[in-house]
Parts: structure tokens; C-alpha cells; sequence
């Protein structure tokens, strides 16, 4: 497995560690329930680092990302991101990521860490005109710092006026008394904060100051077992579950991020406009268990009869509600909120109800 740079700092902290998307990660700290309710109600930071960074720079990037990202890249400023991802060939998704334009032929692809080497080659193979592409992926660190105090947290480290950041935006400078960080308001909890990229050499010093001046703010370290039910409960898609080669981004509720600008010339374009038309045979939902349990990834969901309507993709215990809350794919006529379905458990038929997400506001 690949590391990190700190994970000696993780293992020093008593850190449960493991495998996450090729990398040794720490998982959890003091608790999943401990670490998600701290996010929600103070800070917790997050270390970020395995996820993948490429460069894109050159005369014709923008040209080059129109044709590769599903959202309309032409409508970021400088010192603006975007949520929006690859679509491949056959109406599924390579992978989502953010896009960050950090100049006027400049940008930065933020991917998923389990598809580093699948995206790197992706965008290789597709690279067309006056671009280079560079793979910054193992020269850039990243701390999430989340949580309703993390502005106030950061804001003490950083002469910049953060408030001054919009949702989505990003700016790069001293945080800490460490230059060249980009600080990015962006964020996978639904608990608000930002994101900080920085030099390897330089995470540690920010880690330090982080705690440092985060004992007035009750800051703790998160691991991504927490992050993954404050995504949950936020109904956000994660790669591999809701999302994958083989899912449609209309079938997922992505259709937000769909451009269907004609100067754009993605791959499966055609079929994801037809399908926004026409509508889809399947259709991503939230979940909130009625029965005692938990709807686990591959679980398959059911109507009254027992007929098989779908499959579980991810699934867990709300750490806030103690409900049973997951996300899967039915067919279309049962993905009305308020509709009763079940969940097939070893041999139970759990009754659930179809919810609208967010399932935390």
C-alpha cells in the first residue's frame, strides 16, 4: 500500500488503520460516532492527502476540458472550482472530480484516489492541441478542515479574510506562516469549512498549527469512516458506490452538472441529452429504514411482493438519528419520496421509505 506523509502522525494518535483506495489511511480516531458528531457540531480535520491532482495547462486546456468534463468548464473564473466528472463511451463515468482554475490556461483536476492511474491515462489518451498535462498527484498534501468552526479555526492562522471566499471558491496564500497554500471553500461533510492543499514538506507544520490553535475550538482528527457517513447523510455520491462505469449521471441525479453546450463534444453526450428527455428506466434515492437494521452495499431492495426493484449502494446507522439511512437504485416508479419498499437482510424483508436527500439539512 502507498502512504501518506503523515502517517506516522496517524499511527502516533492511536489512528485504526487501513486500505483505502490503494493507500494505508487512518479510518477512524476516537470513533466514528465521536469523530461525525464533532464535524457537525464543532471541527475536525481530515487528512486528504492520497487524493490525486493533474495539472492542465496551455492554449487549448480550456478546449481540452470542454471535451472531457460533463460541466461547462467556460463558466469558471479564476479562482473558481467545479464539481463535474469523465464520462466514458458507453454512458458511465470514469470518475467524478473537482476542476479548480487557477489561471487563465491553468487548472487543476482533483480525482479520486483509487482512480489515479485510470484517470491519468484517461486524460493522456485524450489529450488534444497546445496542452501539457502534469501529474502532481505525489507533490501536493491535503488537509479538510470541517465543521461550523473551521472558519473561525483557520481565520486565526490567516491574515486573508476567508469570509471573503465564496462556496466554490479558492484562493492561494500564507496560512500559518506557510506560502503557496491554496485554500479551497469547498467540502464533502455538508458541515461547511475548506480545504487546504499544500506542499508535502509543508503539511506537517500545518497539521501542528492546526492543533495548536484548534484547542480553543475543541478541533479533533477525523477519519474517513466519518467521512463517509457525513457524506452518506448528505446524499453525496461516492465513486465505486453510487457512481461507476457502468451509471449514468442522469440515473444518479446528476444531471446538474450535465452541459449540453454545443462547443462541447464529450464522450456519450448524445445518449445522457436523450435520457435527461426521455427520462431513465432507474433512478437513485434516498432511504430511512422503518425496521431495525442496516441496508449494506449490494443489498437488494424490494417491493411489496417481494419482487426485486433495485440494490443498496451504500449504507449505515445516521451517527446524528441512530435510523438506518442508505442510497441504492430502483426502478422508476418506486423512486417517489414517501414510497414504502424493503430491504432484503439475510433472508428479512426490512420495510424503508423512500426519503429525499439530503437527509441532514
Amino acid at each position: 500500500m502507498k502512504t501518506i506523509p503523515l502517517t506516522p502522525v496517524h499511527e502516533a494518535l492511536g489512528a485504526k488503520m487501513a486500505e483505502f483506495g490503494g493507500f494505508r489511511m487512518p479510518i477512524e480516531y476516537s470513533g466514528i460516532l465521536d469523530e461525525h458528531v464533532t464535524v457537525c457540531q464543532r471541527v475536525g480535520v481530515f487528512d486528504v492527502s492520497h487524493m490525486g491532482e493533474f495539472e492542465v495547462e496551455g492554449v487549448d486546456a480550456l478546449a481540452y476540458l470542454q471535451d472531457l468534463c460533463l460541466n461547462d468548464v467556460a463558466q469558471l473564473s479564476v479562482g473558481q472550482a467545479q464539481y463535474t466528472a469523465f464520462p466514458n463511451e458507453r454512458g458511465g463515468l470514469v470518475d467524478d472530480l473537482l476542476v479548480y482554475r487557477l489561471d487563465v490556461q491553468r487548472y487543476w483536476l482533483v480525482v479520486n484516489a483509487s482512480n489515479i492511474d485510470k484517470d491519468w491515462a484517461w486524460c493522456v489518451q485524450r489529450r488534444k492541441g497546445a496542452v501539457r498535462l502534469t501529474n502532481r498527484s505525489e507533490s501536493v498534501a491535503q488537509l479538510a478542515v470541517q465543521g461550523p468552526h473551521a472558519l473561525d479555526l483557520l481565520q486565526s492562522l490567516c491574515a486573508l479574510p476567508l469570509t471573503g471566499i465564496a462556496s466554490y471558491h479558492f484562493v492561494v496564500g500564507e496560512i500559518a506562516g506557510l506560502s503557496n497554500v491554496l485554500i479551497s471553500n469547498t467540502g464533502y461533510t455538508g458541515a461547511g469549512g475548506f480545504e487546504l492543499y499544500c506542499a508535502p514538506d509543508q503539511v506537517k507544520a500545518l497539521w501542528d498549527a492546526l492543533f495548536v490553535a484548534g484547542a480553543d475550538f475543541g478541533l479533533k482528527p477525523i477519519g474517513l469512516g466519518a467521512r463517509d457517513t457525513l457524506r452518506l447523510e448528505m446524499g453525496y455520491c461516492l465513486y465505486g458506490h453510487e457512481i461507476d462505469e457502468d451509471t449514468s449521471p442522469i440515473e444518479a441525479g446528476l444531471s446538474w452538472i450535465c452541459s449540453f453546450a454545443a462547443e462541447k463534444n464529450y464522450p456519450s453526450k448524445d445518449l445522457f441529452l436523450q435520457q435527461k428527455q426521455m427520462g431513465v428506466a432507474r433512478k437513485r434515492i434516498g432511504l430511512r429504514l422503518l425496521d431495525k437494521g442496516i441496508a449494506r452495499q449490494g443489498y437488494e431492495l424490494a417491493d411489496a411482493e417481494g419482487r426485486v426493484i433495485g440494490v443498496v449502494t451504500s449504507g449505515s446507522i445516521s451517527p446524528l438519528t441512530r435510523e438506518g439511512i442508505a442510497m441504492g437504485y430502483v426502478e422508476t416508479a418506486f423512486a417517489k419520496p414517501g414510497t414504502e419498499i424493503c430491504v432484503s437482510i439475510r433472508g428479512r424483508q426490512l420495510k424503508a421509505v423512500v426519503q429525499r436527500l439530503p437527509f441532514r439539512t
